[in-house]
């Protein structure tokens, strides 16, 4: 196996984005941590030993979910054309080779993250099975899937903060909630853009299955639920005006590409969308942790 194999095996773009926003909300829950016991939100009192256990942690744990799903799809992935070189359905790869390196990386990642504290440990396990076992399978049965598979997709924040601040308090939950949120607009823009691809695995991922304005509509409405959630910082006073207004004119944004999307329906607008999102979540959340109230 050479690491273009590992690489793709772990999806390691996507669990760098998933590492990367966990990181972001472990700052954050370190400077709520700093603020409640010694009234100090600066960085000189950050446990940076715990910051690279749970990047670590958390890369094998979302290495590993990855790695399960792509052994459940091996056979599926054959018919796609943006899959079917990985290796697992090209045979560089046999599927008890990736099934132990998933092992070693999930159960080596959960103890990493279990070490931070029980409630990081939990959720890192959570995550693997809803993921690996509840969404994938779901794929191919019903749109629900993309609701069931937010949940794990939102986590990597949720996780990232407990693991600083042990306790799921309302900034958890407004990190979490802003990561819910955007994996719809998110997900429904890639399902557009390679849904004759998905349809190839039997994948019907759109809303209604299809490329059409219902599927455009709820995409949209989506991205307009998002807006006020991205302004939950400031509005419940965790924030101050600067992320509330980065939050705002990066919420209109997505919401008017989305809008293009529900006007056009053509491929280019929900790729707008799709690289709009790729940018989005890292400015929200960077805003978040740079403007974190009492720093």
């Amino acid at each position: 196996m050479n690491f273009k194999d590992f690489k793709n095996l772990v999806k390691l773009r996507l669990t760098f984005l998933v590492v990367f926003s966990a990181s972001i909300s472990f700052l954050i829950g370190s400077r709520v941590t700093n603020q409640e016991t010694i009234g100090y939100t600066g960085w000189g009192h950050i446990n940076w030993m715990n910051w690279v256990m749970l990047i670590v942690g958390g890369f094998l744990v979302t290495g590993a979910a990855n790695c399960f799903n792509e052994i459940i799809e091996k056979d599926l992935d054959k018919l796609m054309t943006r899959t079917s070189d990985r290796p697992l359905p090209s045979e560089r790869m046999t599927t008890g080779q990736a099934l132990v390196i998933g092992l070693f990386m999930g159960l080596l990642g959960t103890y990493l993250l279990g070490k931070l504290n029980l409630i990081t440990g939990f959720l890192s396990v959570f995550s693997i099975i809803l993921y690996a076992f509840a969404y994938t399978p779901l794929k191919r049965k019903s749109p629900i899937a993309v609701f069931v598979g937010a949940i794990p997709g939102a986590l990597p924040p949720l996780i990232g903060y407990v693991a600083a601040h042990p306790s799921i308090d309302e900034i958890a939950l407004i990190l979490f909630g802003i990561q819910f949120m955007w994996q719809f607009t998110h997900f429904w823009a890639i399902a557009w853009v390679l849904d004759d691809d998905y349809k190839l695995g039997g994948f019907r991922l759109l809303p209604t299955g299809n490329r059409d304005l219902t599927s455009a509509i709820v995409t949209f409405v989506t991205a307009l639920i998002l807006l006020p959630v991205s302004l939950l910082p400031t509005y419940m006073g965790y924030g101050g005006y600067y992320v509330g207004g980065v939050s705002l004119v990066c919420s209109l944004i997505f919401l008017y590409q989305a809008f293009n999307l529900m006007r056009t329906l053509e491929i280019k607008a929900a790729r707008q969308l799709m690289f709009g999102s790729f940018l989005y979540l890292p400015v929200v959340q960077l805003m978040f942790l740079f403007d974190f109230i009492g720093k």
